[in-house]
């Protein structure tokens, strides 16, 4: 019987030992198929390869590569993150974890002419919708638009998993349609230029900033400076515009 209830322990204890193990191996790796599809990794899980502060080109300390993940563990010394290459029309995803009452955002089209990312770059907000100041949510775009109500709770679809956990982003940006996903929901979708966002742009504090939304073609950005987050599985693809 001993040995019995021994062999059980054994198995109960190196079992999830294994698929843990499993589960970081797959970290920040593209499988076959999405070499395939065109996918690109933007973070290698290791170090800072691919990304630096804005107009530097180190990385400051509040930054670090933490067990497989791009963190932001200070953020009193981080700053905006910037990709090396600059992008036009792609399918980002990526995972990210927040901390409770943190506040981030994925930037897109960053150029070098604003004096801040968000000068030039809409943002992807990215927030703990519970605890966070900002009433602008997680997964909507900056001050311009936000998803629809839902019905059951009498406040805009939220999506999201709480800080301590796992959230996936997907972020698509064409010429013909932006769509915006958090854990697989779509929030909604716009397109950049069109009339409508023009009119959001105007009522909105982007209003004061000539260059805002300007450029088709700009840097990533991960924003370090008002919470705690880490990111994984940073991947993209390029998007062909409709002919």
């Amino acid at each position: 019987m001993k040995c019995i209830l021994l062999i059980a322990l054994v198995l109960v204890t190196t079992v999830p030992l294994r698929t843990a193990a499993a589960d970081d191996a797959k970290l920040n790796t593209l499988s076959d198929a999405e070499k395939a599809a065109g996918w690109k990794l933007i973070f290698n899980g290791k170090d800072f390869t691919g990304w630096h502060n804005f107009k530097k080109e180190s990385v400051r300390p509040g930054w670090q590569v933490k067990d497989g993940t791009l963190a932001c563990v200070d953020p009193h010394n981080a700053g905006d993150l910037v990709t090396s290459e600059k992008f036009d029309w792609f399918e980002l995803e990526l995972d990210y974890n927040i901390s409770e009452g943190g506040n981030s955002g994925i930037m897109f089209h960053v150029t070098d002419e604003g004096n801040a990312v968000w000068a030039t770059g809409p943002e992807f907000q990215l927030e703990d919708n519970a605890k966070a100041g900002d009433p602008q949510r997680c997964g909507w775009l900056y001050a311009l638009y936000q998803p629809p109500t839902d019905p059951k709770t009498g406040k805009p679809i939220d999506a999201t998993k709480p800080p301590g956990e796992w959230n996936h982003v997907r972020l698509v940006i064409s010429p013909e349609k932006c769509e915006h996903y958090i854990n697989d929901v779509k929030y909604f979708d716009y397109v950049l230029g069109s009339d409508d966002f023009k009119e959001r742009v105007a009522k909105s504090k982007f209003s004061t900033m000539p260059l805002f939304a300007k450029s088709n073609r700009g840097y990533l950005s991960l924003q370090g400076d008002h919470g705690q987050v880490s990111f994984r599985n940073i991947k993209i693809r390029p998007v062909a515009p409709q002919k």
